[in-house]
């Protein structure tokens, strides 16, 4: 019998070197995530805090497909190398910022290099690593991910407070030039390059679709009635770039995402559980710190560490997960507990208000990153494990787009709820207190930040408090909704057994 293979010294610099790019794809996001309201209030209001977010991850999702496919094609270290230079001047840019357009475009930028960071890292790690040994790689994650997801929102407070928001961009320089440093010399990869065309007709439809998909969720309901032309036209694109991206790829010679992947009844499962999982904890994490902020009454750095045990939460179920899962081969059961938390976990928030206390508003937030954990931890090893070799980089990139595309429109979606439950929480709460709609002008004019509510009057702040926290109850009822179909896609997942060795000499060798 076959001993289990074993990672060497070297192999573990390589690992450290590419969880070091992921991690500034977290980074960037819970750093950000914590300021943007100031941010959002100093360029120009909280009427385009949507659009810092979103443009961000329509880039990342619009370039993860092609990220993937490029590095099966012309070699992973490279193309992971060359996402992180572009993520790095993105973020320069940005910092640089003079307006709220040009942080949304520069916002674009950086979203176009994390398109490669997350997939480059999870593909070159899939041919190095078996899915079974995976768990091992979880003590190099356990390294990272509690800097990003507890340090994360802590540092992005103190920075905002302490220097300013630009430096929530710059912090990532330093980060990347140390990853670009140690990938460059610490990952060695022998790949046969392929001589193909890049599927660029299949690119081109694929964004058009995410990027018209967004606007509908975004202007639903809000800029435009559901019924009008400029939405129900925005649908029917979609709807055709779609259709016509699945004929194209089908088509292909080299498909950005290959059609024989969906084949895998597992991995299309892990697909849309990463899309639902993704809609929740992107939408939960980016509303939360308003929350925080203009009801609770903290400043962004606290707003940051009353966060803390969402990210506890969801560090301690992944590393769980990983462990759990190499000890035995065995992880139906781990998608299925996360949608159960999960859906637990949204139904907790939606007992936010203004009446709930700092303390139990922050501890409230643990189930959902448990919920979350488990399923991130889970659906990443289920496709890895149902895609073969020469289709690692596409399927990393397929799990990250549907996780990105389901963090954008979750946002958007939800976005759109939170905006039109709090101006109408804000309008009950005035119209209880006898005060006019005209009290509200901070809101309409996009001047709004948490630091003008100590200026307000009681009345008025206590009616945007509500309106604020009515807002957030529709943005976790809407989670509730998304767990919920999360918990009941898991259910028909199938028990497969992990693959055991690394891809052959032949395809790709360290």
């Amino acid at each position: 019998m076959m001993s289990r293979p074993v990672m060497n010294r070297s192999l573990y610099v390589g690992v450290f070197g590419l969880m070091l790019g992921m991690f500034l794809a977290m980074l960037d996001g819970l750093i950000v995530g914590t300021a943007l309201p100031t941010i959002a209030g100093g360029l120009g209001g909280l009427s385009h805090l949507s659009w810092v977010v979103t443009a961000y991850l329509l880039a990342m999702a619009a370039t993860t497909p092609l990220w993937g496919k490029l590095g099966d094609l012309y070699g992973r270290k490279g193309m992971f190398m060359t996402s992180i230079a572009i993520f790095l001047a993105g973020s320069m840019l940005a910092g640089l910022s003079g307006d709220i357009g040009q942080l949304i475009a520069f916002r674009a930028l950086q979203g176009l290099g994390a398109g490669g960071l997350m997939v480059g890292a999870l593909s070159i790690i899939g041919v190095l690593v078996p899915p079974r040994e995976s768990g091992r790689v979880q003590s190099m994650v356990g390294v990272m991910m509690p800097v990003a997801f507890i340090g994360g929102p802590l540092l992005g407070g103190l920075l905002t407070d302490q220097l300013s928001w630009r430096w929530t961009f710059y912090v990532n320089v330093p980060v990347g030039a140390v990853a670009l440093l140690v990938v460059g010399f610490g990952v060695r990869l022998r790949s046969e390059r392929a001589k193909a065309r890049i599927d660029y007709p299949g690119a081109v439809l694929l964004t058009a679709a995410i990027v018209a998909l967004t606007l509908v969720a975004s202007w639903g309901g809000v800029t435009y009635a559901w019924t009008s032309p400029m939405v129900v036209g925005l649908g029917a694109v979609a709807a055709a770039c779609l259709a016509a991206f699945v004929v194209t790829e089908r088509r292909a010679e080299e498909p950005i995402i290959p059609p024989r992947l969906f084949r895998d009844r597992n991995f299309t499962l892990a697909q849309v559980l990463s899309f639902l999982s993704g809609a929740v904890m992107m939408a939960v994490t980016s509303y939360l710190p308003l929350y925080m902020q203009f009801v609770q009454g903290v400043t962004p750095s606290a707003g940051g560490m009353l966060l803390l045990p969402l990210m506890f939460g969801m560090l301690a179920a992944q590393l769980a997960t990983g462990r759990l899962i190499s000890r035995d081969g065995r992880y139906r059961r781990y998608p299925i507990l996360g949608g159960a938390v999960l859906v637990a976990g949204a139904l907790a928030l939606t007992r936010l208000d203004v009446s709930t206390g700092t303390t139990l508003a922050s501890g409230l937030t643990v189930i959902a990153g448990v919920g979350t954990g488990l399923l991130m931890q889970s659906t990443m090893l289920l496709t890895l494990n149902s895609a073969e070799p020469r289709d690692m980089g596409a399927a990393s990139g397929t799990v990250t787009l549907m996780r990105t595309i389901g963090g954008s429109l979750g946002i958007a979606l939800l976005g759109a709820v939170y905006t039109g439950r709090m101006e109408a929480g804000l309008a009950s709460a005035l119209a209880s207190q006898g005060l006019g709609s005209g009290a509200a002008g901070h809101l309409t004019s996009g001047e709004l930040t948490p630091e003008a509510m100590p200026a307000m009057s009681g009345a008025l702040r206590e009616a945007v408090r509500a309106g604020v926290s009515s807002g957030m109850q529709g943005v976790a009822a809407g989670a509730v909704v998304l767990a919920a179909l999360a918990f009941a896609a898991a259910w028909l997942v199938r028990e497969v057994p992990l693959r055991e060795k690394t891809p052959s000499p032949q395809k790709t060798t360290v």
